[in-house]
């Protein structure tokens, strides 16, 4: 749902192709991304250039300098993560499930082709192994040609990509996880991600894979107020069919302009107290946290008591004949930009 505008108030010409500032009446005007959160809301801002564009058999994707928020990436129309926050979003996707657990070695991500959750796994010095598993070659090049900041994790010998479907490479492979992390699209109608939130891909394809002890992870769409009723409940009501312990937490992330979600889920319980979070972060991690912290998972696993009350009364099931979709479709990418 994205869209790419000039004028002053976003509502101009679409520009095509450079993303350079337009000239009205001796003014310059921005140039601006739109993109769509609702039917009658859009989340805008002002835009430097458009770095780089490509798109794939699966999606579009682009790499956007916007003025608030740095360097964007955008894939199907559809803000993916921006230099100044996505620590935010990557700590609290990776290094709960990774310190929750005692001694995490071994790690498969579904999904991550943009590398930074790959990134924050490889911080841990205990790891030994982490699939990263992405069903779109042309993303994971086109992240690792651009991303700098993930360059050196790209590089870790520790890590192995694998360009494939998620469920079928799951399916296929024999050895065990320690936490395996979904760090897949929104489940978008006519995504290639949706089935991969559903009550039998955690049940027959998740589970038989993960370890004694293991820990699943998924980010699960917005979280907000209004907007957890779209997948984070179900998808946290879904888990809870499957796994004995769940836990659904939050955070603000500004580029989204909402509250994300992420829910964790094991058949052993999730007994760590913040103190012994902090202890676990000195010793496993590499270099400082950003965001996460114990007192912060502590806070980010107390949900709003409107949200708590929708997960209580949930009772739909994330299934593919039940599928919920948030806003927006795939290749909503509506510039003319691809290379």
């Amino acid at each position: 749902m994205g869209e790419i505008s000039s004028g002053s108030n976003g509502n101009g010409n679409r520009v095509h192709g450079n993303g350079h500032h337009a000239k009205d009446d001796g003014r310059r005007k921005s140039c601006w991304y739109e993109e769509e959160i609702e039917q009658d809301l859009k989340w805008c801002f002002a835009l430097n250039s458009i770095l780089h564009t490509g798109a794939s058999q699966y999606q579009d994707i682009s790499l956007l300098d916007t003025k608030p928020f740095g360097k964007a990436l955008v894939i199907d129309g559809k803000l993916q993560s921006t230099e100044i926050d996505e620590f935010i979003y990557h700590e609290s996707l990776v290094h709960p499930a990774l310190l929750h657990h005692p001694n995490p070695r071994s790690i498969f991500i579904m999904g991550g082709g943009e590398g930074s959750t790959a990134r924050e796994i490889l911080r841990h010095k205990n790891i030994q192994n982490v699939i990263m598993c992405d069903i779109d070659k042309e993303v994971v090049d086109f992240c690792k040609s651009y991303l700098a900041v993930n360059r050196e994790a790209f590089c870790d010998s520790r890590l192995h990509l694998v360009i494939n479907d998620a469920r079928a490479e799951l399916e296929n492979r024999r050895d065990y996880f320690d936490v395996i992390i979904g760090d897949l699209a929104d489940p978008i109608e006519g995504g290639p991600c949706y089935q991969l939130y559903t009550k039998s891909f955690y049940e027959s394809t998740v589970k038989p894979r993960l370890s004694e002890g293991g820990i699943f992870v998924t980010q699960a769409g917005p979280a907000g107020v209004f907007s957890h009723t779209e997948v984070f409940s179900c998808i946290y009501n879904t888990l809870r069919q499957v796994f004995k312990y769940v836990v659904p937490y939050s955070a603000h992330i500004p580029s989204y302009a909402d509250t994300w979600g992420w829910v964790m889920a094991s058949d052993s319980p999730f007994t760590t107290d913040a103190e012994e979070l902090d202890i676990r972060i000195k010793q496993r991690i590499k270099g400082e946290n950003r965001y996460l912290d114990g007192k912060t998972f502590l806070s980010a696993s107390i949900l709003s008591k409107a949200v708590r009350k929708t997960l209580a009364k949930e009772t739909q099931v994330y299934t593919e004949g039940t599928a919920r979709f948030i806003y927006g479709h795939g290749n909503g990418y509506k510039s003319n930009h691809h290379s």
